[in-house]
């Protein structure tokens, strides 16, 4: 079975600086590569008021150590008005993520014409 992490509010992908600084630890590529800007946030802003925290945006979402973290983190994942879940779908499906309402679903890709 193959793990995919989605948000279930209706705003954007991001995950917590506790967890982007997580992913960073455990080596995770995107992660390393994506600049860490708290620390140029004011002290009103640090990187610890998890209403400011909008890192990950490039991290696959069915990336392992992603998935891990949302596991261990639970809520402490979520990252500005994100609320993060793992979705487990069987490895053959082909899939893509998919909005409805601006919340996010796993799909499974078919094909299309027009």
């Amino acid at each position: 079975m193959r793990k995919i992490v989605i948000n279930t509010s209706n705003e954007r992908f991001c995950v917590s600086h506790k967890a982007f600084l997580r992913l960073r630890e455990l080596g995770q590529q995107e992660a390393l590569q994506e600049p860490d800007r708290g620390a140029y946030w004011p002290d009103a802003a640090t990187p610890r008021e998890p209403s400011l925290n909008r890192c990950g945006a490039l991290i696959p979402r069915d990336d392992a150590k992603l998935v891990r973290v949302v596991e261990e983190l639970h809520a402490e994942a979520n990252g500005h008005c994100a609320e993060l879940k793992v979705v487990t779908i069987p490895d053959e499906v082909q899939w893509e993520i998919a909005k409805t309402d601006g919340v996010e679903h796993v799909s499974e890709v078919h094909r299309t014409w027009s």
